[in-house]
């Protein structure tokens, strides 16, 4: 039985010798593995090399879009680069960017807040920049669905009105003369925007109104200059402290001022009481809401007054903006411009002036905007984003912390995705399939200059509907042209918003021969 047995007994000193370096390889191999399984992510994308310290900042021009633009010839629809201490990934590619905004949103959320916007927002407590999902989510929905609600919109149009005309008296006072049409632009913008935050005459009239909007005017011009000065705390955090250049001191003094401006706004509100619906304004209507009995909807001072900024910043530079560089490449396309001034006369006729019921109907003037859009977008990088988290997006890894930018300017040039791009055709926008499918809400983000997804522009209604009023009327009533040997040109100034490098200066000519429609409010 034994000696049977003897060949398949278990030698316990022989099988400790042997099964000790196996079972210790073994292990190491499972741990190799195991690390590179753990490490072993997709790799980063390529990029530039850049400096110790600054990275790739001392290689950068003013005009970051067209910087990032040509860096993606050489590394990709995705590429990386380092900004001081930042990580940053640029995106180039329809693909890419529909991956962040719409599929991977919640990873990619949040926007990078800069030094001067947290500031000027008190902490994030607006739309834009609130790191809080919950308040977001409500601020969004009072913000979109309720206060640029079209009835409310429809109602507040009589205060648009009146300051677009009030508008086109000031040109026709100083018609044969050179206007610069941007500042032009802008001053129609922001007293239309004001007067729709402060509501109808109550209350705040005469010298107290007029007195509020040029403190108010004169803020917002230096909250836009100090959002889109490029600051060396942002790039380098641990230097925020030392405030080298200065930007958060004197943000901090500017929003200081804003914030007396909006006390006395509020306080004078609370004194004024109630207006019919026709004479309310952005601020009663949150302070209902602030006031009110409905816990859900509750929100505090300070995300009223954050509401009120992003209204402000958004609905003045962006809308004149576009409105300047329309005008530029209607006068730089004669034909086009013709197209679009015999619209106006077929759609308006001479004896009136423009109704915001006729916006509608210029489908032409429409189409010649949403061209400059695709070749002007007024926030060409969007609003960078931050990752929460370690990523994959299109076989790249994207770390935690690192931010994004969109270039929709070079998308939105790209050869591969539209026909002749650097030609201003509105023709191409005028095919009815067209004309939804590249609507302004970025379904499509091969035209999405207002962003796409959940936190695409929540004040797209209002801007939709004061940009073309303004436009429509400027070009309805005046001919415009350039003053003797002056010469058009479309180069660029990169910043919060892509403005024209150089104004454009005009001299209008009243077009209707009933000189009194100029004098109608």
């Amino acid at each position: 039985m034994s000696s049977v047995s003897t060949p398949f007994l278990f030698d316990s000193n022989k099988h400790s010798q042997i099964s000790t370096p196996l079972l210790f390889i073994f292990l190491f191999i499972s741990a190799l593995l195991w690390l590179r399984s753990k490490f072993r992510q997709s790799p980063l994308p390529p990029g530039p090399r850049g400096l110790p310290l600054v990275g790739y900042l001392p290689f950068l021009s003013t005009n970051l879009h067209h910087n990032f633009a040509d860096l993606a010839k050489i590394y990709g629809p995705i590429f990386k680069l380092r900004l001081g201490a930042k990580l940053c990934f640029v995106l180039t590619s329809p693909s890419s960017i529909n991956e962040v905004l719409r599929h991977h949103e919640t990873v990619f959320d949040n926007r990078d807040a800069t030094v001067s916007a947290r500031l000027c927002t008190y902490g994030g407590s607006d739309i834009v920049f609130s790191q809080n999902e919950g308040d977001w989510k409500k601020l969004r929905k009072i913000f979109a669905r309720k206060m640029l609600s079209k009835a409310n919109l429809d109602a507040s149009y009589p205060l648009r009105r009146q300051e677009v005309r009030k508008i086109i008296k000031g040109v026709l006072e100083s018609a044969g003369t050179p206007i610069d049409f941007g500042e032009l632009s802008f001053l129609a913008a922001v007293k239309s925007v004001m007067a729709m935050i402060w509501g109808g005459s109550g209350g705040l009239t005469g010298v107290a109104v007029t007195d509020l909007e040029a403190k108010f005017r004169e803020v917002v011009d230096e909250l836009m200059v100090l959002l889109g000065t490029p600051n060396l705390s942002d790039l380098f955090p641990v230097l925020g402290c030392l405030d080298l250049q200065g930007i958060a001191r004197k943000m901090k003094k500017v929003s200081n001022r804003c914030d007396e401006i909006l006390n006395s706004a509020i306080e004078g509100q609370r004194k004024k009481g109630r207006n019919g619906l026709e004479n309310r304004g952005f601020l009663e209507f949150l302070l209902e809401v602030m006031e009110g009995e409905d816990n859900s909807e509750s929100i505090t001072e300070n995300q009223l007054k954050g509401l009120l900024i992003d209204i402000v910043i958004g609905g003045t530079d962006t809308t004149s903006t576009v409105i300047e560089w329309t005008m530029t490449e209607l006068l730089q396309q004669p034909n086009t411009m013709k197209k679009v001034i015999e619209e106006l006369t077929n759609v308006v006729g001479l004896n009136q002036m423009v109704e915001e019921f006729h916006l509608s109907k210029l489908h032409y003037l429409d189409a010649a905007i949403k061209e400059t859009l695709r070749l002007h977008p007024p926030v060409s990088l969007l609003v960078p984003r931050v990752s929460s988290k370690t990523t994959t997006l299109e076989g790249y890894t994207i770390p935690k912390g690192s931010t994004i930018y969109f270039n929709v300017w070079a998308i939105q040039r790209d050869p591969k995705v539209w026909e002749n791009p650097l030609d201003f055709m509105p023709e191409r926008f005028l095919n009815e399939s067209n004309e939804k499918m590249y609507d302004f809400s970025g379904n499509k983000i091969e035209f999405c200059p207002f962003g796409s997804g959940k936190k695409s522009c929540a004040g797209i209604p209002l801007a939709e509907r004061l940009l073309v009023l303004i436009l429509a009327s400027l070009l309805h009533g005046f001919e415009w042209k350039l003053p003797e040997g002056s010469k058009l040109d479309l180069e660029e100034k990169f910043g919060i918003v892509t403005r024209k490098l150089n104004p454009l200066v005009v001299i209008p000519t009243p077009r209707l021969s009933n000189l009194e429609l100029y004098n109608t409010m």
